[in-house]
Protein backbone atom coordinates (compact mmCIF):
# COMPACT_ATOMS: atom_id res chain seq x y z
CA UNK A 1 0.00 0.00 0.00
CA UNK A 2 1.23 3.57 -1.18
CA UNK A 3 0.05 6.72 1.34
CA UNK A 4 0.94 10.04 1.10
CA UNK A 5 0.72 12.08 4.20
CA UNK A 6 0.12 15.65 4.48
CA UNK A 7 1.17 17.49 7.38
CA UNK A 8 -0.44 20.60 8.54
CA UNK A 9 1.87 23.38 10.03
CA UNK A 10 0.30 22.05 13.85
CA UNK A 11 2.71 19.49 13.34
CA UNK A 12 5.79 21.46 13.29
CA UNK A 13 5.38 23.86 15.75
CA UNK A 14 4.60 24.20 19.43
CA UNK A 15 0.72 24.24 20.69
CA UNK A 16 0.84 27.73 20.84
CA UNK A 17 2.14 28.30 17.77
CA UNK A 18 5.96 28.99 18.32
CA UNK A 19 8.37 27.83 15.85
CA UNK A 20 11.46 28.30 17.72
CA UNK A 21 13.98 25.48 16.00
CA UNK A 22 13.90 23.30 19.55
CA UNK A 23 9.64 23.78 18.87
CA UNK A 24 9.91 22.45 15.51
CA UNK A 25 12.46 19.48 16.49
CA UNK A 26 10.20 18.41 19.33
CA UNK A 27 6.89 18.62 17.49
CA UNK A 28 8.22 16.97 14.44
CA UNK A 29 9.85 14.28 16.82
CA UNK A 30 5.91 13.46 18.26
CA UNK A 31 4.55 13.68 14.54
CA UNK A 32 6.81 10.76 13.02
CA UNK A 33 5.85 8.46 15.96
CA UNK A 34 2.53 7.03 14.26
CA UNK A 35 4.62 7.52 10.39
CA UNK A 36 7.26 5.05 11.92
CA UNK A 37 4.65 2.93 12.74
CA UNK A 38 3.13 2.51 9.14
CA UNK A 39 6.55 2.30 7.79
CA UNK A 40 7.89 -0.52 9.91
CA UNK A 41 4.47 -2.54 9.05
CA UNK A 42 5.18 -2.07 5.47
CA UNK A 43 3.65 0.57 3.85
CA UNK A 44 5.32 2.48 1.32
CA UNK A 45 4.93 6.14 2.98
CA UNK A 46 5.25 9.84 0.56
CA UNK A 47 5.56 12.98 3.44
CA UNK A 48 4.42 16.66 2.48
CA UNK A 49 4.30 19.34 4.62
CA UNK A 50 3.43 23.27 5.27
CA UNK A 51 5.54 25.98 5.47
CA UNK A 52 3.34 28.71 6.52
CA UNK A 53 5.54 29.42 10.08
CA UNK A 54 8.99 28.43 8.49
CA UNK A 55 8.50 31.43 5.84
CA UNK A 56 6.96 33.62 7.83
CA UNK A 57 10.22 33.48 9.68
CA UNK A 58 11.75 33.66 6.22
CA UNK A 59 9.87 36.95 5.34
CA UNK A 60 10.51 39.41 8.70
CA UNK A 61 14.27 38.48 8.15
CA UNK A 62 13.87 39.99 4.77
CA UNK A 63 11.80 42.91 6.13
CA UNK A 64 14.41 43.52 8.19
CA UNK A 65 17.08 43.43 6.03
CA UNK A 66 15.46 44.96 3.11
CA UNK A 67 17.58 48.08 2.98
CA UNK A 68 20.78 46.56 3.29
CA UNK A 69 20.18 43.13 1.29
CA UNK A 70 17.59 42.38 -1.38
CA UNK A 71 15.09 40.14 -0.41
CA UNK A 72 14.84 36.27 -1.20
CA UNK A 73 11.83 36.01 -3.59
CA UNK A 74 9.49 33.65 -2.52
CA UNK A 75 10.38 30.89 -4.72
CA UNK A 76 13.81 30.22 -2.83
CA UNK A 77 11.52 30.83 0.40
CA UNK A 78 9.79 27.73 -0.13
CA UNK A 79 12.92 25.85 -1.54
CA UNK A 80 14.82 26.59 1.84
CA UNK A 81 12.51 25.51 4.13
CA UNK A 82 11.75 22.58 2.07
CA UNK A 83 15.39 21.95 2.96
CA UNK A 84 15.37 23.28 7.03
CA UNK A 85 12.35 21.25 7.39
CA UNK A 86 13.13 18.05 5.49
CA UNK A 87 16.28 17.76 7.54
CA UNK A 88 14.12 17.66 10.81
CA UNK A 89 12.04 15.12 9.11
CA UNK A 90 14.55 13.13 8.29
CA UNK A 91 16.48 12.89 11.74
CA UNK A 92 12.97 12.26 12.95
CA UNK A 93 11.47 9.55 11.52
CA UNK A 94 15.37 7.73 11.17
CA UNK A 95 15.16 8.15 14.90
CA UNK A 96 11.72 6.75 15.63
CA UNK A 97 12.28 3.62 13.02
CA UNK A 98 15.74 2.94 14.41
CA UNK A 99 14.12 2.79 18.02
CA UNK A 100 11.40 0.27 16.23
CA UNK A 101 14.34 -2.07 14.59
CA UNK A 102 13.00 -0.60 11.16
CA UNK A 103 16.28 -0.39 8.88
CA UNK A 104 14.85 2.48 6.41
CA UNK A 105 16.49 5.31 4.71
CA UNK A 106 14.49 8.72 4.73
CA UNK A 107 15.28 11.25 1.70
CA UNK A 108 13.81 14.98 0.86
CA UNK A 109 13.63 16.17 -2.51
CA UNK A 110 13.63 19.46 -3.62
CA UNK A 111 10.52 19.42 -5.62
CA UNK A 112 9.19 21.87 -8.08
CA UNK A 113 5.16 22.26 -9.23
CA UNK A 114 3.78 24.01 -12.12
CA UNK A 115 1.59 26.62 -12.24
CA UNK A 116 0.26 28.68 -14.98
CA UNK A 117 1.52 32.16 -15.99
CA UNK A 118 -1.87 32.80 -17.26
CA UNK A 119 -3.29 31.82 -13.66
CA UNK A 120 -6.03 34.38 -12.77
CA UNK A 121 -4.28 34.23 -9.60
CA UNK A 122 -1.26 34.92 -11.09
CA UNK A 123 -2.74 38.52 -12.49
CA UNK A 124 -3.90 39.35 -9.57
CA UNK A 125 -2.31 38.43 -6.13
CA UNK A 126 -4.86 38.74 -3.23
CA UNK A 127 -3.25 36.19 -0.15
CA UNK A 128 -2.16 37.64 2.31
CA UNK A 129 1.71 36.71 3.91
CA UNK A 130 3.82 38.13 6.96
CA UNK A 131 3.16 40.32 9.29
CA UNK A 132 1.58 44.20 8.73
CA UNK A 133 3.69 46.67 8.83
CA UNK A 134 3.77 50.42 8.82
CA UNK A 135 3.59 52.10 5.37
CA UNK A 136 7.68 52.97 5.90
CA UNK A 137 8.65 49.60 7.26
CA UNK A 138 6.71 48.55 3.81
CA UNK A 139 8.33 50.80 1.28
CA UNK A 140 11.59 49.30 0.69
CA UNK A 141 9.73 46.29 -0.12
CA UNK A 142 7.33 47.72 -2.42
CA UNK A 143 10.56 49.09 -4.01
CA UNK A 144 12.27 45.60 -4.74
CA UNK A 145 8.69 44.81 -6.86
CA UNK A 146 6.41 43.24 -4.06
CA UNK A 147 3.04 44.20 -3.92
CA UNK A 148 1.64 45.32 -0.18
CA UNK A 149 -2.09 46.63 0.36
CA UNK A 150 -2.96 49.26 2.79
CA UNK A 151 -4.93 47.00 5.57
CA UNK A 152 -6.25 50.53 7.50
CA UNK A 153 -4.82 51.03 10.94
CA UNK A 154 -3.57 47.45 11.42
CA UNK A 155 -1.11 49.26 9.03
CA UNK A 156 0.43 47.67 5.24
CA UNK A 157 0.48 43.75 4.47
CA UNK A 158 2.01 41.51 1.53
CA UNK A 159 -0.47 39.67 -1.18
CA UNK A 160 0.80 37.48 -3.55
CA UNK A 161 -0.79 34.87 -6.27
CA UNK A 162 -2.04 31.37 -5.13
CA UNK A 163 -2.09 29.33 -8.36
CA UNK A 164 -3.62 26.23 -8.92
CA UNK A 165 -0.85 23.42 -8.56
CA UNK A 166 -0.86 21.30 -12.18
CA UNK A 167 2.06 18.96 -12.36
CA UNK A 168 4.40 18.14 -9.76
CA UNK A 169 7.38 18.24 -12.33
CA UNK A 170 9.89 16.05 -9.82
CA UNK A 171 7.43 13.40 -9.32
CA UNK A 172 9.13 10.61 -11.32
CA UNK A 173 12.11 11.01 -9.06
CA UNK A 174 10.26 10.59 -6.02
CA UNK A 175 8.65 7.61 -7.39
CA UNK A 176 11.68 5.73 -8.35
CA UNK A 177 12.86 6.70 -4.90
CA UNK A 178 9.93 4.97 -3.31
CA UNK A 179 10.29 1.81 -5.79
CA UNK A 180 14.11 2.10 -4.53
CA UNK A 181 12.73 1.34 -0.28
CA UNK A 182 13.08 4.84 0.60
CA UNK A 183 10.35 6.72 2.65
CA UNK A 184 10.32 10.29 0.42
CA UNK A 185 9.59 13.71 2.13
CA UNK A 186 8.21 15.83 -1.07
CA UNK A 187 6.92 18.83 -2.13
CA UNK A 188 7.01 20.84 1.20
CA UNK A 189 4.74 24.13 0.99
CA UNK A 190 2.71 22.53 -2.01
CA UNK A 191 5.70 22.95 -3.70
CA UNK A 192 8.29 25.84 -5.18
CA UNK A 193 5.88 27.70 -8.06
CA UNK A 194 7.55 27.83 -11.09
CA UNK A 195 5.83 28.36 -15.08
CA UNK A 196 6.99 27.37 -18.03
CA UNK A 197 8.48 29.41 -20.55
CA UNK A 198 8.04 29.53 -24.40
CA UNK A 199 11.23 28.17 -24.85
CA UNK A 200 10.70 25.56 -22.32
CA UNK A 201 12.71 26.65 -19.19
CA UNK A 202 11.65 27.08 -15.81
CA UNK A 203 11.15 30.16 -14.07
CA UNK A 204 10.07 30.48 -10.13
CA UNK A 205 7.37 33.01 -9.00
CA UNK A 206 6.52 35.02 -6.22
CA UNK A 207 3.35 33.27 -5.11
CA UNK A 208 2.73 30.28 -2.87
CA UNK A 209 0.66 27.36 -3.57
CA UNK A 210 -2.06 25.52 -1.01
CA UNK A 211 -0.61 22.74 0.70
CA UNK A 212 -3.37 20.44 0.44
CA UNK A 213 -4.38 21.05 -2.79
CA UNK A 214 -0.36 20.53 -3.39
CA UNK A 215 -0.91 17.19 -1.84
CA UNK A 216 -3.75 15.88 -4.17
CA UNK A 217 -1.74 16.40 -7.06
CA UNK A 218 1.77 14.48 -5.40
CA UNK A 219 -0.69 11.56 -4.29
CA UNK A 220 -2.25 11.02 -7.73
CA UNK A 221 0.99 11.20 -9.45
CA UNK A 222 2.96 9.05 -7.11
CA UNK A 223 -0.06 6.13 -7.55
CA UNK A 224 -1.22 6.78 -3.84
CA UNK A 225 -4.13 4.70 -3.00
CA UNK A 226 -4.85 6.77 0.30
CA UNK A 227 -4.20 10.53 1.00
CA UNK A 228 -4.04 11.48 4.70
CA UNK A 229 -4.48 14.99 5.38
CA UNK A 230 -3.10 15.18 9.30
CA UNK A 231 -4.22 18.87 11.16
CA UNK A 232 -5.21 19.71 14.17
CA UNK A 233 -8.77 18.83 14.64
CA UNK A 234 -9.98 14.87 14.54
CA UNK A 235 -12.18 15.60 11.95
CA UNK A 236 -14.03 18.17 9.71
CA UNK A 237 -17.40 19.56 11.26
CA UNK A 238 -20.40 20.85 9.73
CA UNK A 239 -22.04 23.88 11.43
CA UNK A 240 -18.21 24.44 12.73
CA UNK A 241 -18.24 26.93 16.16
CA UNK A 242 -22.81 26.96 16.40
CA UNK A 243 -24.84 24.80 18.64
CA UNK A 244 -25.52 22.82 15.79
CA UNK A 245 -22.60 21.58 14.80
CA UNK A 246 -21.85 17.82 14.37
CA UNK A 247 -18.53 15.88 12.98
CA UNK A 248 -18.60 14.46 9.44
CA UNK A 249 -17.61 10.38 9.54
CA UNK A 250 -17.40 8.92 6.21
CA UNK A 251 -18.68 10.68 3.50
CA UNK A 252 -18.81 9.69 -0.25
CA UNK A 253 -17.70 12.68 -2.70
CA UNK A 254 -20.73 13.87 -4.04
CA UNK A 255 -22.42 14.72 -0.23
CA UNK A 256 -18.83 16.20 0.57
CA UNK A 257 -18.89 18.60 -2.21
CA UNK A 258 -22.38 19.63 -0.89
CA UNK A 259 -21.45 20.02 2.09
CA UNK A 260 -18.73 23.02 0.96
CA UNK A 261 -20.96 24.26 -1.64
CA UNK A 262 -23.57 25.09 1.50
CA UNK A 263 -20.50 27.09 2.73
CA UNK A 264 -19.52 24.59 5.98
CA UNK A 265 -15.99 24.45 5.19
CA UNK A 266 -13.89 27.92 6.31
CA UNK A 267 -11.98 28.84 2.81
CA UNK A 268 -8.35 29.50 4.62
CA UNK A 269 -9.13 26.85 7.05
CA UNK A 270 -10.68 23.26 6.02
CA UNK A 271 -11.78 24.16 2.97
CA UNK A 272 -8.36 23.62 0.89
CA UNK A 273 -8.51 20.02 3.07
CA UNK A 274 -12.06 19.11 1.74
CA UNK A 275 -11.28 20.32 -1.84
CA UNK A 276 -7.52 18.54 -2.02
CA UNK A 277 -9.78 15.04 -0.09
CA UNK A 278 -12.47 15.24 -3.36
CA UNK A 279 -9.88 15.89 -6.05
CA UNK A 280 -8.01 13.06 -5.04
CA UNK A 281 -11.11 10.43 -4.86
CA UNK A 282 -12.49 11.92 -7.96
CA UNK A 283 -9.05 11.43 -9.48
CA UNK A 284 -8.56 7.52 -8.67
CA UNK A 285 -7.87 7.49 -4.83
CA UNK A 286 -9.35 4.80 -2.75
CA UNK A 287 -10.04 7.66 0.04
CA UNK A 288 -8.76 10.70 1.24
CA UNK A 289 -9.07 11.37 5.34
CA UNK A 290 -8.57 14.06 7.17
CA UNK A 291 -8.03 13.68 11.06
CA UNK A 292 -5.32 14.67 13.70
CA UNK A 293 -1.57 13.88 13.97
CA UNK A 294 -1.82 11.72 16.06
CA UNK A 295 -4.45 9.39 14.17
CA UNK A 296 -2.34 9.19 11.57
CA UNK A 297 -1.53 5.41 11.82
CA UNK A 298 -4.99 4.75 12.61
CA UNK A 299 -6.28 6.91 9.63
CA UNK A 300 -4.78 4.26 7.15
CA UNK A 301 -6.02 1.31 8.80
CA UNK A 302 -9.43 2.39 10.02
CA UNK A 303 -12.53 4.12 9.10
CA UNK A 304 -11.55 6.88 11.15
CA UNK A 305 -11.45 10.85 11.35
CA UNK A 306 -13.15 12.43 7.96
CA UNK A 307 -13.10 9.99 5.34
CA UNK A 308 -14.10 11.08 1.62
CA UNK A 309 -14.90 7.97 -0.24
CA UNK A 310 -16.00 7.79 -4.17
CA UNK A 311 -19.68 7.98 -4.68
CA UNK A 312 -21.16 4.98 -5.44
CA UNK A 313 -22.24 4.57 -9.25
CA UNK A 314 -26.08 4.96 -9.66
CA UNK A 315 -27.39 1.77 -11.21
CA UNK A 316 -28.53 1.76 -14.77
CA UNK A 317 -31.81 0.86 -16.57
CA UNK A 318 -29.91 -2.22 -17.64
CA UNK A 319 -29.31 -2.82 -13.70
CA UNK A 320 -32.42 -3.10 -13.07
CA UNK A 321 -34.03 -5.05 -16.18
CA UNK A 322 -31.73 -7.61 -14.58
CA UNK A 323 -32.63 -7.25 -11.36
CA UNK A 324 -36.41 -7.38 -12.28
CA UNK A 325 -35.42 -10.51 -13.86
CA UNK A 326 -34.43 -12.37 -11.87
CA UNK A 327 -37.02 -11.69 -9.22
CA UNK A 328 -39.26 -12.86 -11.67
CA UNK A 329 -37.73 -15.72 -12.83
CA UNK A 330 -37.21 -16.50 -8.42
CA UNK A 331 -34.24 -19.33 -6.98
CA UNK A 332 -33.48 -21.98 -8.79
CA UNK A 333 -32.59 -25.29 -7.20
CA UNK A 334 -30.00 -28.04 -8.36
Amino acid sequence: MRVLIALGGNAMTAPDGRARPEDQIAAVTAAMQPVADLVTAGVEVVLTHGNGPQVGNLLVKNELAAAVVPPVPLDWCVAQTQGTIGLILIDALEYALAARGTARQVATLVTRTRVSADDPAMLRPTKPIGRYLPHDEALPLIEHGQVWEDRGKRGWRRVVASPEPLEILDAAAVCALVDAGLVVVANGGGGIPVVREADGSLRGVEAVIDKDLGAAVLAQAVGAEILVIATDVPQAMLGYDTPEARPVGQVDVATMRRYAEDGHFGSGSMGPKVEAACRFVEAGGHRAVITSVNQIAAAVDDAIGTTVVPTPAAPSSHDHDIHDANREVGPTHA
